[in-house]
């Protein structure tokens, strides 16, 4: 009989491992309805990612254990991203490809039945303690100006997230924080995630992204202050200071 091991614990929830299970055991009775919208959320992109070559860890069950409700899921076993290119620096850039590659056949999605991201995003501004109401009626409005689109956003997409299998198969981690919405926007979080955690492959990833794409540089730019104020939410005290000086970012020329 396997043991279930504590693989990360976070503000909301703590994740542990028992075999080929993952399970996400939230630590408050009340935080029921995180659990389930969770579960809904990724339920609904298992129904899309049918259609692609992307795998991602199903959902198996919810249960309630000792008072607390608890989320699932299978375990994918194998090396992130991240740890790959931290083996292997000099094929970084190859592997910024494979990453916008990924996102780019994920965003060929439409997703018209989960929430919109645009609605996400402007929740977690309004809720800021840490800038001013001139300063959040900037954001909001910038938001509410941007187009409106229903693609697949990941909303949390970066090396961390993607399991490289040894057959080349790929495996998309946490989509619990997914919604439609714009593919700039989701590609603006990525940017975020980077520049935070990988500084240097930052810039890469956007140049392959609007290379591919043909997408205006200018254009993803324009939601990094959107993301970074969203990102703010949540409150981690090492990206206070550069999601802070995204945020009061001028307008991009």
């Amino acid at each position: 009989m396997s043991e279930r091991k504590l693989l990360k614990s976070k503000e909301l929830y703590d994740v542990y491992v028992d075999g080929d299970s993952m399970i996400r055991v939230y630590k408050k009775p009340e935080y029921k309805e995180k659990c389930l919208y969770a579960a809904l959320t990724t339920s609904r992109v298992e129904t899309t990612l049918v259609n692609c070559t992307i795998d991602m860890p199903k959902v198996r069950e919810v249960k309630i254990e000792d008072g607390k409700w608890v989320l699932v899921r299978d375990y994918i076993p194998g090396k992130t991203m991240s740890e790959l290119i931290k083996e292997q620096p000099e094929k970084a850039e190859m592997y910024m490809e494979k990453l916008v590659d990924i996102q780019l056949e994920y965003q060929a999605q439409s997703m018209p039945l989960l929430s919109k991201l645009k609605d996400k995003m402007a929740r977690q501004i309004k809720g800021l303690t840490e800038i001013d109401e001139i300063k959040k009626y900037e954001l909001l409005t910038r938001l509410d100006s941007m187009p409106k689109h229903t693609k697949l956003c990941n909303n949390n997409f970066s090396p961390d997230n993607v399991v490289i299998n040894d057959d080349g198969g790929v495996v998309v981690l946490d989509w619990g924080s997914s919604r439609q919405g714009n593919a700039s926007a989701d590609v603006a979080k990525t940017y975020l995630l980077l520049s935070l955690h990988w500084e240097k492959l930052a810039d890469v990833y956007l140049d392959i992204f609007c290379r591919k794409t043909q997408t205006s540089k200018i254009y993803v730019q324009k939601w990094l202050p959107i993301v970074a104020a969203a990102q703010l939410e949540k409150n981690f005290a090492e990206e206070k200071d550069l999601l802070m000086k995204w945020i009061d970012v001028v307008e991009y020329d």
